[in-house]
């Protein structure tokens, strides 16, 4: 084994050129690296795409193509998608919650008479411990 080999090359048993497209951004040490990607987009599809990006951007695609088959791998379904779809949702969620906290926040500062006698009206109600611990939450 030649120590001088990329992990694509290693992987796919083959010499690497001095000019292998695959070198700077699949190093010997990392070789799960290339295996995740070969096996979503296959190596000719992936030395296909690095040529044809300009070469200062090939290491974030090489980096991108890693991440997004590294999803796949774990969701063949839906892949790096379902990850976003889950990540908008709580953005939705918090962006709620904050929306419904600054409405009740102006709604005190407008009315603090109406919270104030509520409070005081509602001491000896046993609800009432429920009601004010959720508005603390």
């Amino acid at each position: 084994m030649n120590p001088g080999r990329c992990a694509a090359c290693r992987y796919l048993r083959r010499r690497c050129p001095p000019d292998c497209i695959f070198s700077p951004y699949f190093p010997p040490n990392n070789p799960q690296r290339f295996v995740s990607i070969h096996r979503i987009y296959g190596a000719s599809n992936v030395a296909k795409l690095l040529q044809q990006i300009p070469s200062h951007l090939r290491t974030q695609a090489a980096d991108s193509l890693y991440l997004e088959a590294q999803y796949r791998i774990e969701d063949p379904v839906y892949g790096c998608v379902g990850l976003i779809s889950l990540l908008q949702q709580q953005i939705h969620d918090v962006e709620r919650q904050l929306a419904m906290t600054q409405a009740e926040i102006a709604f005190r500062a407008r009315h603090p008479q109406a919270v104030e006698s509520n409070l005081l009206n509602n001491v000896g109600n046993p609800s009432f411990s429920n009601q004010a611990s959720s508005w603390f939450m």
